[in-house]
């Protein structure tokens, strides 16, 4: 690849002109109404949210402060929760099952680059995360990780790689620490 294939493959937007819109109006959105809503409201941001294509329950709990990035890639199931400040950065799909909490400040993060060539194109992977899940405080979830059913990822941890089901992880990289067992209904 020559010099001037590599500016044109890098001045290329990887983003339709339907999605450009998308994202400036949710930016807008987001920035302002979104935001300035009662802590309590989940009901209104659920609406927001819908309106730009997320897929939520109708039992859906986010935040006002949570940042996400193209809304229509993200689904979500009954009872979960988005805490504040958290981000969800949804270039790729993401879904979140039932009962599912992420904490303050969680990232999760469908967005990643071909490291493998020189352009480093924009990568879109999906991250899938199972019902019954904790993400703690801080932690951080990458491209193309799925998590399983019931597993929690501590607090300030890194999930690079898939975590197994009902399975306590910590660390960067997360590593299993023990079993969770099954939850009390």
């Amino acid at each position: 690849m020559d010099i001037e294939d590599l500016v044109t493959e890098r001045s290329t937007s990887p983003y339709t002109f339907k999605e450009k819109v998308g994202r400036i109006l949710w930016g807008v959105v987001q920035a302002t109404v979104f935001r300035c809503t009662f802590h309590n409201w989940y009901s209104i941001r659920r609406a927001m949210l819908s309106c730009f294509g997320a897929k939520l329950h109708s039992t859906v709990r986010i935040r006002r402060t949570v940042l996400i990035e193209c809304p229509w890639n993200l689904r979500m199931g009954a009872d979960s929760s988005i805490g504040d400040r958290a981000i969800i950065y949804c270039l790729g799909p993401v879904t979140i099952g039932d009962r599912t909490t992420l904490s303050q400040g969680a990232h999760i993060c469908a967005g990643s680059h071909d490291y493998r060539k020189r352009a480093m194109p924009l990568l879109r992977p999906p991250i899938d995360i199972g019902s019954d899940v904790w993400i703690a405080a801080d932690a951080f979830v990458g491209p193309k990780v799925r998590i399983g059913d019931g597993a929690i990822l501590g607090a300030r941890s890194a999930a690079l790689t898939p975590l197994q089901e009902w399975t306590i992880y910590s660390g960067n990289p997360a590593q299993p620490i023990k079993a969770r067992g099954i939850i009390e209904a």
